[in-house]
């Protein structure tokens, strides 16, 4: 038997149970689905993340109280018995630090922001030196920046995002017009780029003030973060992370041989995490989608099953007019195969469509790859021919004399 005939063959029984086909193949449908909808997603996170961490430059590293230690109640007790970073740590890591080309330092925390009776919710207050605009790639689209001196005097200087802009100041030129956080009064000095939305959440709700009259509004008990950049390529990153961590650490009386009471963060430390995160994620989903298909797979077998017994004196027939063995297992492997083949491009279809809806929804762009649309071809397909061998034998192995006298 040619091949086209078996396909011609396979799509004619499909066709001619319909709804029996459909109903089968939703377990394949949801697996694959789930497979390209996490891959998809996951590749999507993972640029973007990528991307956000990159705009940081792969020469910046962090010093903070805490780390990352994603619920570990060991961790966060840990990190709560330190000290926390004070301003005069960065002074010392700013005037310490030979290899470091910037030094920044900042606070942040939730806070309202009110003009002319219009306020916002939710707006982020960042406590900045004057370096935190380079080093956090801040950019300043109009007005000016915060500068040293605007932190030496603690100033009420503010930069906006656009966001405040279009809630509370509207048309015309909002330098130099008076805005309150907190109820504390502040003049504009400068609107930051806009920067969209990610996930959903807008990036561009925030103010920056002078990290010194952040701290005289808030106090002084709130650990800092401080950033740095190294003067040079990797192994200068290195050594001026060596340098910053012996600065730390005298400052902070470590005993030597005793583990730093800071931490010290590149991007590939967060990279790196997210990288495990999301591994793990998939192996998760991946262990799902498997149920999914194995138990489409048992549906398939069993299916495949009722057909060869309803087909008994079919295959009778066509054995009795020379077909042979191979031609009927091939027969009813191609149409195990295409069952599931048809379930994987629809799932293909579906899981392309969910993560598009999610993404655009949270305002993101879509990674779809052609290597988990082979992926996802390759599993259905594959369990198709797995479970469709023991049908497609037993229908090969019918003695055509039996299968003659089977009724119909």
């Amino acid at each position: 038997m040619q091949f086209s005939e078996a396909l011609k063959l396979a799509l004619q029984s499909l066709w001619a149970n319909k709804l029996r086909s459909i109903l089968t193949l939703i377990g394949v449908v949801m697996g694959v689905a789930s497979v390209i909808m996490v891959i998809t997603l996951t590749n999507t996170a993972n640029n973007y993340m990528g991307s956000k961490l990159s705009g940081y430059g792969a020469d910046v590293f962090t010093v903070a109280r805490e780390g990352l230690s994603f619920g570990d109640p060991d961790d966060y007790i840990k990190f709560q018995k330190r000290k926390i970073l004070r301003f005069e740590d960065y002074q010392a890591v700013q005037d310490g630090c030979s290899l470091c080309r910037e030094v920044g330092a900042s606070l942040s925390r939730s806070a309202k922001v009110v003009n002319n009776g219009h306020s916002t919710t939710g707006t982020e207050i960042r406590g900045y030196t004057s370096a935190m605009f380079s080093l956090s790639n801040t950019n300043v689209a109009v007005g000016r920046a915060l500068t040293e001196a605007d932190v030496e005097h603690a100033t009420h200087g503010v930069v906006i995002g656009g966001d405040v802009l279009d809630d509370i100041l509207g048309d015309g030129d909002p330098i130099g017009k008076e805005v309150r956080v907190d109820g504390v009064p502040y003049t504009v000095v400068g609107i930051g780029e806009r920067q969209g939305k990610t996930f959903g959440q807008s990036q561009d709700n925030w103010v920056a003030v002078p990290l010194s009259t952040y701290q005289h509004t808030y106090g002084t008990n709130e650990s800092l973060t401080i950033y740095s950049r190294a003067n040079g390529d990797s192994k200068v990153m290195e050594q001026a992370e060596d340098q910053v961590k012996v600065i730390m650490r005298t400052r902070r009386h470590d005993a030597p041989g005793a583990a730093d009471s800071f931490e010290v963060q590149t991007n590939d430390t967060f990279l790196d995490i997210w990288k495990q995160i999301s591994q793990l994620f998939i192996f998760i989903v991946f262990a799902l989608a498997s149920i999914s298909l194995v138990v489409g797979g048992i549906v398939i077998m069993n299916i495949m099953l009722v057909s060869v017994t309803e087909r008994t004196r079919e295959i009778g027939v066509r054995k009795a007019l020379g077909a042979r063995q191979k031609d009927v297992l091939l027969q009813f492997l191609i149409e195990s195969a295409l069952m599931a083949a048809l379930g994987g491009v629809i799932g293909i279809l579906l899981g392309i469509g969910v993560a598009e809806l999610i993404t655009h929804l949270f305002d993101i762009a879509v990674s779809v790859s052609l290597g988990s649309v082979l992926l996802g071809m390759f599993m259905a397909t594959g369990t198709g021919i797995f479970f469709g061998v023991y049908p497609a034998s037993k229908a090969a192995k019918l003695d055509p004399i039996v299968a003659l006298r089977a009724e119909l």
